[in-house]
C-alpha cells in the first residue's frame, strides 16, 4: 500500500515543476500580453485558494488599464467558446492544471 506522504510529495514536485506560466493561445500585442500574463500570475499566487478573488483582481485591473468589457475565467477542467475583440484574448496555464482565460468583448 502506498504511503500518503509520497503522494503529497509527488504532487508538490509536479506543482513546482509547472509553476511557470504557459501561454496556450493569445493574439494580444506583445506589451499587453506580458502585462496580462504577469497580472494573472500575481493574482493566482496572491489568491491561491480563491479563484473568484483572483478573477476579480484581474478583471478590475484590465478594466482600469485598457478600458471596460474584460472577462476572466479561472479554474481547472473547463471548456469554453467565446466571441472576443481581435487582439484581446489570452488563454494560459499556471501552476500545473490551473487555466486562466482573459478576453475583451464590446
Amino acid at each position: 500500500m502506498a504511503d500518503t506522504g509520497d503522494g503529497k510529495k509527488e504532487e508538490a514536485d509536479y506543482k513546482r515543476l509547472h509553476s511557470f506560466p504557459l501561454i496556450r493561445h493569445t493574439d494580444m500585442p506583445e506589451e499587453m500580453r506580458v502585462e496580462a500574463m504577469e497580472l494573472c500570475v500575481t493574482a493566482c499566487e496572491k489568491y491561491a485558494t480563491n479563484n473568484e478573488s483572483a478573477a476579480k483582481m484581474i478583471k478590475e485591473t484590465m478594466d482600469k488599464k485598457y478600458g471596460s468589457s474584460w472577462h476572466v475565467v479561472i479554474g481547472e477542467g473547463f471548456g469554453f467558446e467565446i466571441t472576443h475583440e481581435v487582439k484581446n484574448l489570452l488563454y494560459m496555464f499556471f501552476g500545473g492544471s490551473l487555466a486562466v482565460c482573459v478576453w475583451r468583448c464590446s
